[in-house]
């Protein structure tokens, strides 16, 4: 097998990866930033035993895109650690807070409120670090001879702050809709009601950013008016899902709009890569500059080859475990 071959195997792998945490983790992220919206305590408990099953194993596409990166190209990790490090560290510290509230808000009963807390601010940070992480990367980083030369805030910019509080609005509306789906009665009725304004802000953002990132990076502007008719169809495409999560809510539906959310991220997600591709560390670093050595990406494949089958059958098994609506009493602690 070719180099060549091997580096886009290695791009369409950690690309899946991605998406798969953005789509599973997103919304439990998102239940955490509504948190202190819920109309009561009650309906915080529905929330929470909602993604309780799963939220760990949500994770584990964190953490197999993460090493895979590392393992096949090692020269994002000499540029981004520099440049992300404090984002990064307030992503982790956030995830920490957050799946550290899961386990004692349960047994909690004097200082659940503070519990309560860790949840949605460990869930905010890690979300605005998340977007303000791929706002940097759209924008780009300061690079000479594969080394990062900027400095440690150099990320944040009001592009990237966007990006972050666009980021946490998406996984609201994600999280929403995944309690339309997992709940009932006066939570789900909540639920119903908050979608729209989500999605509005949603669209809001993203026309933002839209509109701002040509003038953030020239070789997106190059690309999006030189390919117009083939790259402006994934914009339609989360449009229209967008139509279809509107149409949905007001119909009282109840799996639509989870399925229009997901569809809504997957293709702005791919309009990104689209925008991007074959850069990964930006401005102009391609993924066969980043690439390792071609024994060590085969090594490592045949690893990952085997351990993505389970962890999709991992993933697919406990979600029909634990399906069906959520009520206050449940829960598996």
């Amino acid at each position: 097998m070719e180099f060549f071959d091997l580096s886009i195997i290695w791009a369409l792998i950690i690309g899946f990866g991605v998406i798969m945490y953005v789509l599973m983790d997103g919304f439990d992220l998102g239940l955490g930033i509504l948190y202190p919206f819920a109309p009561d305590e009650t309906s915080r408990d529905v929330m929470m035993n909602s993604v309780a099953p799963v939220w760990d194993g949500n994770e584990t596409w964190l953490v197999l895109g993460g090493a895979g990166l590392l393992g096949a190209f090692p020269l994002v990790y000499s540029v981004f650690l520099p440049a992300l490090y404090i984002g990064v560290f307030l992503m982790l510290a956030g995830l920490i807070f957050r799946g550290i509230a899961f386990e004692f808000r349960f047994k909690a009963r004097r200082s659940r409120r503070w519990w309560n807390r860790a949840f949605c601010w460990g869930s905010a940070v890690a979300a605005f670090a998340q977007g303000a992480v791929v706002g940097a990367y759209i924008q780009g980083f300061a690079v000479e001879d594969f080394t990062y030369v900027g400095g440690a805030l150099d990320w944040l910019t009001p592009f990237t702050v966007l990006t972050g509080l666009g980021l946490m609005i998406g996984y609201a509306l994600l999280g929403a809709t995944w309690l339309i789906l997992k709940s009932e009665g006066h939570v789900q009725a909540w639920a119903y009601r908050i979608a729209p304004p989500l999605l509005v802000g949603v669209l809001a953002v993203f026309a933002t950013i839209s509109v701002w990132t040509p003038f953030v990076d020239g070789a997106v502007r190059s690309r999006w008016f030189d390919h117009l008719a083939v790259i402006w169809v994934l914009p339609a495409l989360a449009l229209g899902c967008a139509l279809w999560l509107w149409r949905a809510v007001r119909r009282r539906q109840e799996g639509q709009p989870f399925v229009a959310t997901l569809g809504l991220f997957i293709f702005t997600y791919l309009g990104l890569v689209a925008s991007k591709w074959p850069v990964i560390v930006p401005p102009d670093h391609t993924i066969w500059d980043a690439a390792s050595a071609p024994g060590s990406q085969l090594f490592l494949l045949i690893g990952v080859l085997f351990v993505i089958p389970i962890v999709l059958a991992y993933t697919a098994w406990t979600y029909w475990v634990f399906r069906g609506k959520v009520r206050p009493d449940d829960g598996y602690h």
